[in-house]
């Protein structure tokens, strides 16, 4: 069973989402990571740029696939976490910790009430 961790909201695409104020940080879950297999690289392209809900903000490569991450919520992508660049796996290891990808400026905090609760997230993978 994967980690899912209930102070956090999940999309339906399988980010994470941690609010702090005004601003919050994004990866994906357990069961993305896990699903996806070894990660060997992420590349975000995006900081400094405002995102729309569902679009993709960078991608994640993984010995078998390169995916997609999308926002979870509308924002400003403020920061890349530059420890992924030299040890991408640390998404596998930690992927509600340190292995976050970005940290966004949230645009639209109504967007938030759309997003899963872990136990909603659960019945999604089932």
């Amino acid at each position: 069973m994967s980690n899912i961790p209930s102070n956090l909201k999940y999309s339906k695409d399988h980010e994470w989402i941690r609010v702090e104020g005004d601003e919050a940080f994004v990866g994906i879950t357990d069961f993305a990571q896990d699903q996806l297999g070894d990660i060997v690289f992420v590349d975000v392209a995006t900081e400094g740029e405002t995102l729309a809900q569902g679009e993709a903000f960078g991608t994640i490569e993984a010995v078998k696939t390169v995916s997609d991450a999308f926002m979870p919520v509308s924002g400003e992508v403020l920061e890349f976490n530059g420890a992924l660049e030299n040890a991408p796996e640390t998404v596998n290891k930690d992927p509600y910790g340190e292995g976050w990808m970005i940290k966004i400026r949230i645009a639209e905090p109504g967007q938030l009430d759309g997003l899963l609760s872990a136990e909603q997230y659960v019945a999604l993978i089932g």
